[in-house]
């Protein structure tokens, strides 16, 4: 009987340690495998696709001086211009706009007082002078007063209910492929992928987490205050109309290290805005990649740089040519802009 119950566990072991074994190579097989599927597809072969695949191979090979451990592989985006479009205006500023034409009515003072002034009369030339604090000041007091749920409700009402001036399409659609595939290239490679932009933390939460694939609390935007009160026998977050923090420029990275508490590997952006996080993000003792999409296609979507009243990218440019970073040339490194152009 002893024998036969040693037999038994020997067997057992041997068979464990096979499947175990096993499974591994599997794992190692699949890994192989996975790494030699096309990856970013909608991007043409040049510098820049070539400086990502580069980057993102070393840090994921131990045995490479570029390796970088699962655990600091965080990477940043910026939102506006950098995942979706930005023009004519940023998407959160033609919300608000909207919004705030349909409340004009019961706000006599609006007519006479700015932001709202240049709101009501379309005053074009005013609104391109307009700053991150004139949007969410709009935003602020069309919305003050609903809670967090009622906010961002009716900021999935106001996507469902309009288009894109230019492309007749929800505003959510007005996403990059191109930038959707570097998201999953990068999670697929166990990167740490956040949102970090100058628009309104639950502007963004209510459209793009799913799209990017990305969850509510790895997005990290502007803010207002807020309070935490019973109403209707239920426990909520109300708005209130003050600023909280304005999560631009130098905003940026004071944030990543507040809330992240890391410092970036991989950092994409479009604008001066980024600079910040661009500087913090190369200031890590890791290796580390700089990424500024430079908007150069006047066909398929729009060119501006320096002197864009929206996304203005001037001080970045420079910074990179003096640092070697990575410049994403739009008409000539993307294949397609958006998901529902046919590639030519």
């Amino acid at each position: 009987m002893k024998i036969i119950v040693i037999l038994t566990i020997s067997s057992f072991l041997i068979f464990s340690s096979c499947t175990s074994t096993n499974e591994s190579t599997s794992i190692d097989d699949a890994k192989k495998k996975g790494s030699e599927q096309p990856v970013l597809e909608s991007w043409n072969e040049g510098k820049a696709k070539k400086a990502i695949v580069n980057f993102v191979t070393r840090a994921t090979d131990s045995s490479n001086s570029g390796y970088i451990e699962p655990k600091d592989r965080i990477a940043v985006f910026d939102n506006d211009g950098t995942l979706w479009a930005e023009q004519p205006n940023y998407f959160q500023f033609i919300f608000a706009m909207d919004q705030i034409k349909a409340l004009a009515p019961e706000h006599p003072e609006w007519r006479v007082e700015q932001p709202f002034k240049a709101v009501l009369e379309n005053d074009k030339e005013t609104m391109k002078t307009f700053h991150t604090k004139d949007i969410l000041t709009l935003v602020m007091v069309t919305h003050g007063g609903l809670t967090q749920e009622e906010f961002q409700k009716e900021v999935i009402a106001w996507n469902n209910s309009s288009e894109h001036p230019k492309f007749k399409r929800p505003f959510k659609e007005l996403v990059y492929k191109p930038m959707l595939e570097l998201l999953d290239y990068l999670q697929q490679n166990s990167f740490k992928t956040y949102i970090v932009s100058g628009g309104g933390v639950y502007f963004m939460r209510a459209l793009v987490s799913d799209v990017y694939k990305i969850p509510s609390e790895q997005i990290i935007g502007s803010t207002i205050t807020t309070n935490f009160k019973l109403e209707n026998g239920k426990y909520v977050i109300e708005r209130t109309p003050e600023l909280d923090f304005i999560n631009d420029k130098e905003g940026k990275p004071i944030n990543i290290n507040k809330i992240i508490g890391k410092k970036p590997v991989f950092c994409a952006g479009n604008s001066d805005g980024d600079l910040a996080m661009m500087q913090y993000t190369a200031s890590n003792s890791l290796p580390y990649l700089n990424l500024f999409i430079h908007h150069t296609d006047t066909e398929r979507e729009w060119a501006y740089d320096s002197l864009s009243h929206v996304g203005r990218l001037k001080e970045g440019l420079i910074a990179s040519e003096a640092n070697n970073w990575t410049i994403v040339n739009m008409k000539n490194d993307w294949k397609t802009v958006f998901p529902f152009e046919s590639v030519k």
